[in-house]
């Protein structure tokens, strides 16, 4: 499964090279309230096919009908707003006096949409500059924690690489977890090399591997996009795993297991090739604490904890963590 805004890109590049006029729509200001956040993208055929979103609908219905009454007749970029008025504000379901503004940009072969999704496809993060005055396209690497910028001369946006999920152990809670995991647009990879694990696992779109943990971690080159989670209550499979896991870049690296368990980890871990200081980075025991009893509930506070991590919540706004919530698991 795609994330939405790949999915606009790879809809795109398909319109493209079958001869198609398209738009891409992109998200590039708000104020007030707003369904879909600053960077969010749509695309627009030319017979009047969308995908991706800008809103709640209205807007993209009004785009349609645009296209649909005129065709796609821009031949540059152009910036422009919606809901700037109370009355415009209630027809695009915008917050009275609520204002969104968009870039829309005619796509086309020199627009490099077909570059950008190799690029992302080799796990890059990509820049793509778009010149408002001309209309031409560059693409660079780009700097990690960057934001969308407009001026009046250019657009700069980043894209990609998606965001990565390893999980060790294919158990019933690792199943939950990933089905979550997907509908949030992750790549989710579970390792087991326990043959009798693997053999009941079926979750669609998840990519199962036997291997060692470990032995992925470094095949895998995390980085700030990839988190990783150790699933499997057992020291020889999530140990090995966490050890290379808090060496890397990784944004999120947790285990399962009770407020017990989880100090012995420590201990044991330290006794490896682990700094205190890489340790101090290990989220055990993992979630947060929702009062969770079933590897369902256990699976949405994980990934809540995960999000937050990922969102740069600080660590005193979490919800505290229970013994209960690994002890269910």
């Amino acid at each position: 499964m795609d994330s939405l805004d790949l999915e606009v890109l790879k809809t795109s590049a398909g319109w493209i090279a079958d001869g198609h006029r398209c738009q891409l729509v992109t998200v590039v200001k708000t104020w007030g309230s707003s369904p879909r956040p600053v960077g969010a993208t749509l695309a627009i055929c030319d017979d009047g096919t969308v995908v991706g979103s800008v809103s709640g609908g209205c807007i993209e219905d009004d785009l349609i009908e645009h296209v649909r009454q005129h065709g796609i007749v821009r031949q540059l970029p152009e910036i422009v707003s919606y809901g700037i008025s109370a009355d415009e504000a209630h027809r695009f379901g915008l917050p009275c006096g609520g204002t969104i503004e968009l870039a829309i940009e005619p796509l086309h072969a020199a627009s490099g949409v077909a570059e950008l999704l190799a690029r992302l496809a080799d796990h890059q993060l990509v820049e793509r500059r778009l010149d408002l005055r001309t209309g031409a396209v560059s693409l660079q690497t780009a700097v990690p924690n960057a934001v969308l910028q407009l001026d009046a001369d250019s657009l700069v946006t980043q894209h990609g690489p998606r965001w990565r999920l390893l999980i060790i152990g294919a158990s019933q809670l690792s199943r939950f977890v990933a089905q979550i995991a997907i509908a949030m647009d992750y790549h989710v990879i579970v390792c087991d090399p326990r043959e009798e694990y693997r053999g009941g696992w079926n979750v669609p779109g998840v990519q199962l591997l036997h291997a060692m943990p470990d032995d992925l971690v470094l095949d895998l080159q995390l980085d700030s996009r990839s988190a990783v989670l150790a699933l499997t209550h057992d020291p020889k499979l999530d140990d090995l795993a966490l050890m290379e896991a808090l060496k890397s870049p990784a944004f999120y690296v947790g285990a399962i297991g009770s407020r017990v368990n989880n100090a012995k980890r420590r201990e044991r871990l330290l006794q490896f090739d682990v700094s205190a200081e890489q340790l101090s980075r290990l989220h055990g025991p993992v979630g947060l604490y929702i009062g969770s009893k079933t590897p369902a509930e256990i699976a949405i506070s994980i990934l809540a904890e995960m999000t937050a991590v990922k969102n740069g919540v600080p660590d005193a706004l979490q919800i505290q963590h229970a013994d209960a919530l690994n002890q269910a698991a």
